[in-house]
């Protein structure tokens, strides 16, 4: 059999990242997004933010822990020559038993808990899966690769569509079909035979650790509104639409299109970042372009202003944030600490959960999300200028 060229490995590999990465994405958006507001509702309707707001809180501190965790034990797993896949399975694996104990959920408390669990779960995939992406994908093609990764949020919106449309499902059923779908899109990936790349030689020195905590500020100040504000989008279009309405179902069709958008933004501009060499005008550009989505979504008098302000938002935020995945791979100090470093990076993800549930707490209305939204849109516009303070190194422009 004639091995496979280096470029047909190549483009195998990155398609098989975009695959496990919408399996990734789908293990929790359509849980954050439609399946835990409305279970929330169910339990609790008067105390729906409070209750949602203790979810956010107590699960982003798991998660927070659970990526470090992980990411530090998959890579005690690396050196040791017993590789990270071993890891992503296990994590599958808890997963599934996540979702069950979800639904089995009967009281406040005993939600909170299992939104706790799964957390866990869903960071013991993402911790190993986020580190064979960063040994794995060549640097020459890590924009490219950020790009692709803009493919995870409209899979799972679709997904999440397609669960919300299946009436006759019952609840177990629409929960069990979240993991199963996760382990069918991670496993391509898995079964890749582990190739890790040669560091490039503009990559050889270590990156100065300012530069990573610089760019994990960046993107924790640009995070803060989509770890938040996709948990809230339901309870914000009930704001615009009329009593009766079927929010549920827009919300759906909204993210599954808002999803779509940024994929080809993000791979022209990934591509082209590979070519120029630099990442930060893209990524700064992306962020601004997100805050002026959360200025149009405040201002919005109907729904479908709500819904062409969040598309703006959701783009340029998927797309600042699929870029900075990469670019956060490059900077980061220790390759032989890849997933505990990329965990402590995480923490830019978890960590706006927290603090965002606090400001919606504190500021959201029922009615009225006005000031949160304002907010949010002044802190992601100080992000995409933080950014700018990364001292990126010169590159050699991909081929």
């Amino acid at each position: 059999m004639v091995p496979a060229q280096p470029c047909t490995r190549s483009a195998i590999l990155l398609l098989a990242v975009a695959l496990a990465n919408a399996g990734g994405v789908i293990a929790y958006l359509p849980l954050f997004s439609l399946l835990l507001p409305m279970r929330v509702e169910v339990l609790d309707e008067a105390a729906k933010i409070d209750l949602l707001t203790a979810t956010a809180i107590v699960g982003g501190i798991v998660a927070s822990g659970a990526n470090v965790f992980f990411g530090w034990l998959s890579d005690l797993s690396a050196a040791r020559g017993g590789g990270r896949r071993r890891w992503v399975m296990g994590g599958l694996a808890a997963l599934a038993l996540s979702y069950v104990v979800l639904v089995l959920a009967r009281t406040p408390v005993q939600l909170v808990l299992a939104v706790a669990f799964a957390q866990a779960a869903i960071n013991a995939v993402l911790a190993p899966l986020f580190a064979i992406v960063a040994e794995e994908v060549p640097a020459r093609r890590k924009g490219l690769a950020g790009g692709l990764l803009a493919l995870g949020n409209p899979v799972a919106a679709a997904f999440s569509v397609v669960l919300l449309a299946a009436s006759g499902l019952v609840e177990m059923a629409r929960f069990a079909l979240v993991p199963a779908a996760a382990l069918v899109l991670i496993l391509p990936l898995l079964a890749l035979r582990p190739e890790r790349q040669a560091l490039a030689p503009e990559l050889a020195v270590p990156w100065d650790r300012r530069d990573i905590v610089i760019a994990s500020i960046s993107r924790l100040l640009v995070q803060l509104s989509c770890a938040t504000l996709t948990l809230y989008l339901l309870y914000y279009f009930k704001t615009l639409v009329p009593a009766g309405s079927d929010a549920a179902g827009l919300v759906g069709t909204v993210l599954t299109i808002s999803y779509i958008i940024p994929l080809p933004v993000a791979l022209a501009l990934g591509r082209w970042s590979d070519l120029s060499g630099r990442r930060k005008p893209f990524l700064c550009g992306a962020a601004l372009v997100g805050t002026a989505g959360l200025l149009g979504m405040a201002g919005a008098d109907n729904a479908w202003q709500g819904a062409a302000a969040f598309c703006i938002y959701a783009t340029g935020t998927a797309v600042f944030l699929s870029l900075h995945v990469t670019f956060a791979m490059q900077l980061l100090p220790r390759p032989d600490r890849r997933g505990r470093d990329l965990g402590l990076v995480n923490l830019t993800n978890t960590a706006p959960a927290i603090v965002g549930t606090l400001i919606v707490w504190q500021l959201a209305a029922p009615q009225d999300f006005t000031p949160v939204l304002l907010a949010f849109a002044a802190i992601k516009g100080i992000g995409a200028i933080v950014i700018l303070a990364v001292r990126e190194r010169p590159r050699m422009p991909a081929r």
